[in-house]
């Protein structure tokens, strides 16, 4: 790592990757490089469990501006994105995922103008998705549109992780005291200057995408409850409705008794069971959704755990000569020409307990005394040992 401190860094939270990090380096190296000022790469491991961090290792010896962050466990994208954002050291940061769907080559647009717009924050809008298959695009389309429904039209539509922040903004992100943040509804709430962007998503370099369908409807549920009480609103209109339909169906059961035809009602009485508890269940689930964040809030666990970061490393020293020469030590004078201690009758004083203390050495800097066969000195009278 370069000594300076970073003007630029660029976040890459990365889980199971190994077969795009090298292609990420080639395309990704050149144009940061071609900035010539200094910069870090700051690859955040999610808890990866292929050889990632092995490749990881390896491009760092001739890289030597990627820092990589390692997580305890996999932890979510949002989390990793999170951990690199607050680690990283730059004077701005960016963000992209590892996959080469986002251009880096756009970093460089970004970064300009940020800085000559003085800009906190610059969106990567996505202008084409043709790459994407029809069902992503149309899941995509639906989450923003209920997205800026619900949270109002600050999203930027079609605006994924792709983004460069200022500092300002993410020591902003610092003071909030949430545990999970979702940072493509939060970034926005904070209402920094900002501009977008646009640029062509790209096909993905190599492997295939971590984001599953379970993962997707996970970001937006996320996405809904930390942002919005409208569920909860609406879990009240629905049992308001329920109430309506129930008060319908008493009376309709009421004329149906009057007219003895009460038997002949059994199918709109089983839909209207089925109705009712289809509601409950549904309003006991965005109940549990809520109570389910406020008990994660309650206990204040972190989003993640950083298990290491190169950057708290020593760097190593360079040195012309690797392997110093060891001149002998000098003797001052032969061991014969040593003053020896006489031989004496034993003492009968007790000595001095000393644990651990290093063992007595004789005058001239020879060897010790319990080392030659030589008798140990005797004590004086003030209690200290008398030299040979």
């Amino acid at each position: 790592m370069t000594s300076r401190t970073p003007s630029l860094s660029v976040v890459v939270p990365i889980f199971n990757e190994e077969s795009v990090l090298p292609l990420l380096a080639r395309r990704l190296r050149p144009v940061l490089d071609g900035l010539d000022e200094p910069y870090e790469v700051v690859a955040v491991d999610d808890g990866s469990t292929d050889a990632t961090p092995v490749v990881l290792a390896g491009l760092r010896r001739s890289w030597p501006q990627l820092r990589v962050v390692r997580l305890r466990r996999n932890s979510g994208h949002q989390a990793a994105l999170t951990a690199g954002l607050f680690r990283a050291r730059g004077g701005y940061v960016a963000s992209i995922d590892a996959d080469l769907q986002d251009p880096p080559e756009v970093l460089v647009e970004m970064l300009t103008l940020a800085r000559e717009r003085a800009l906190d924050i610059v969106y990567g809008v996505r202008s084409d998705r043709s790459t994407d298959s029809t069902f992503k695009r149309s899941t995509a389309g639906l989450y923003y549109r209920l997205v800026r429904r619900l949270v109002g039209n600050t999203v930027p539509a079609q605006a994924g992780d792709f983004r460069l922040l200022s500092r300002a903004t993410v020591e902003a992100l610092r003071e909030l005291p949430e545990r999970r943040l979702v940072l493509r509804l939060v970034v926005p709430w904070l209402g920094f200057p900002s501009a977008e962007v646009p640029y062509v998503r790209e096909q993905r370099a190599a492997g295939s995408t971590k984001y599953s369908l379970s993962r997707m409807v996970r970001l937006a549920t996320d996405s809904i409850t930390s942002f919005s009480a409208v569920p909860l609103r609406v879990a009240t209109w629905l049992g308001v409705g329920g109430m309506l339909l129930c008060a319908l169906m008493v009376v309709f059961a009421f004329v149906a008794y009057l007219r003895d035809s009460t038997v002949a009602g059994w199918a709109s009485l089983y839909v209207a069971i089925l109705f009712l508890g289809a509601v409950q269940l549904l309003c006991l689930g965005l109940l549990g959704e809520y109570v389910g964040r406020i008990y994660a809030a309650v206990q204040g666990r972190p989003a993640y755990f950083v298990s290491s970061d190169t950057a708290d490393l020593p760097e190593p020293v360079a040195s012309a000569d690797p392997v110093p020469s060891v001149e002998p030590m000098a003797i001052a004078e032969p061991v014969d020409a040593v003053e020896r201690v006489p031989s004496a009758e034993p003492v009968n004083e007790p000595l001095e307990e000393s644990f651990g203390a290093p063992a007595a050495r004789t005058g001239g800097g020879a060897t010790s005394a319990t080392h030659d066969g030589a008798a140990p000195p005797r004590r004086g009278r003030a209690g200290t040992r008398t030299g040979g």
